[in-house]
């Protein structure tokens, strides 16, 4: 979906058409971004920029608190019509999803007209646009998707994908963060094309044994990565930023009390048991430490999670040093129940971290 939370708030409130739209936070409590519509991005407004900053690129935007529950029941519309097609769809977020069309389409030229017909069914029933990308695969399907926005359609044939790649930055990889993109200048490579000169080897010890391999295998257009309708989520955490920095140890100690809580509450309601619990700190100057720990017999019990983290933070040397934000994560979890009773959960879950 194009700027899906932001193009929302402009469908539901007409007045907001054209104009420069940021959902987020307030930003005297340090709030983020959530989306910024087209005319906001044009200032370089973005998602997951502080509010403060995004005002001040463009101080003309119009600010609105989020409505998870509209972006929901639109969420719900357009998954509904993706059902239609096939049931074979990985939700990546309340506004994205792949779908595997394998057995519905004979040819490429019959996944276009289906998306056509695809992008018509959810511009009628939800009135917002939606940007489709086709490709042999998930990757390539990915960067269609991003390559014509917005109200997009793009196709990337198998025969085209290796001319294609070429010359894009290599930044449009899907993973390829800011880290990432300076390590590889280092190695002088800036497109799809240098990285495919590079061998493996080199890739691997830069930057990973799989995560070198895997980026190799990406810049020749090849993912035989399934779309999987249902899986197990990986972990469950939650975080707090807080209005205020803070140093007090017994006061941070409450707080992963209360963050261990709702955690625990998440696992309950997922019928999950972890085995390895974990805390995130994140100082005033924005460095991060992470510390966590396994333990042997997996719980979902909250005053065992927040025993363990509280153990964990009494580790870390914060001489004294200010605290942003407090986080508890929880993995290693037991097999859970049935996925596909859970899924309109996770989907939703998905959609707001």
């Amino acid at each position: 979906m194009d700027a899906f939370f932001a193009s929302v708030e402009q469908r539901d409130f007409p007045e907001l058409l054209g104009k420069a739209v940021i959902v987020g936070g307030s930003p005297s409590d340090r709030g983020v971004v959530c989306a910024a519509s087209y005319e906001a991005r044009k200032f370089g407004c973005r998602s997951a920029m502080s509010t403060s900053q995004a005002l001040r690129l463009c101080p003309q935007a119009i600010l609105r608190p989020p409505r998870f529950q509209a972006y929901r029941e639109a969420s719900q519309l357009i998954h509904a019509i993706f059902h239609e097609i096939t049931d074979l769809i990985e939700p990546v977020s309340l506004d994205e999803a792949y779908l595997d069309v394998s057995s519905q389409v004979c040819d490429f030229d019959h996944a276009l007209s289906m998306s056509r017909r695809l992008k018509k069914d959810i511009l009628d029933e939800t009135h917002l646009t939606a940007s489709v990308g086709i490709g042999p695969n998930k990757f390539l399907a990915k960067i269609a998707s991003d390559f014509k926005k917005p109200d997009g359609l793009f196709i990337i044939r198998p025969e085209e994908a290796i001319n294609f790649l070429a010359p894009l930055a290599v930044r449009v990889i899907p993973g390829v963060g800011p880290k990432t993109e300076q390590r590889l200048k280092i190695m002088k490579v800036f497109t799809v094309s240098d990285l495919r000169e590079r061998s493996v080897e080199e890739l691997q010890e830069f930057l990973g044994r799989k995560y070198g391999s895997r980026l190799r295998q990406l810049a020749f257009g090849e993912d035989d990565a399934p779309v999987v309708s249902a899986r197990a989520p990986k972990s469950v955490s939650q975080e707090r930023t807080f209005s205020t920095d803070m140093s007090d140890l017994e006061a941070m100690k409450v707080i992963l009390g209360d963050l261990a809580e709702m955690v625990a509450r998440r696992l309950n309601r997922k019928q999950l048991k972890a085995h390895t619990i974990g805390i995130k700190i994140r100082f005033e100057d924005f460095h991060i430490v992470t510390r966590a720990t396994t333990i042997e017999e997996a719980t979902d019990d909250a005053e065992r999670i927040a025993n363990v983290t509280k153990s964990l933070l009494e580790r870390v040397p914060l001489h004294g040093d200010k605290i942003r934000l407090l986080g508890v994560r929880t993995a290693g979890f037991d097999e859970p129940r049935d996925l596909d009773e859970e899924l309109p959960e996770r989907i939703v879950q998905m959609r707001l971290w």
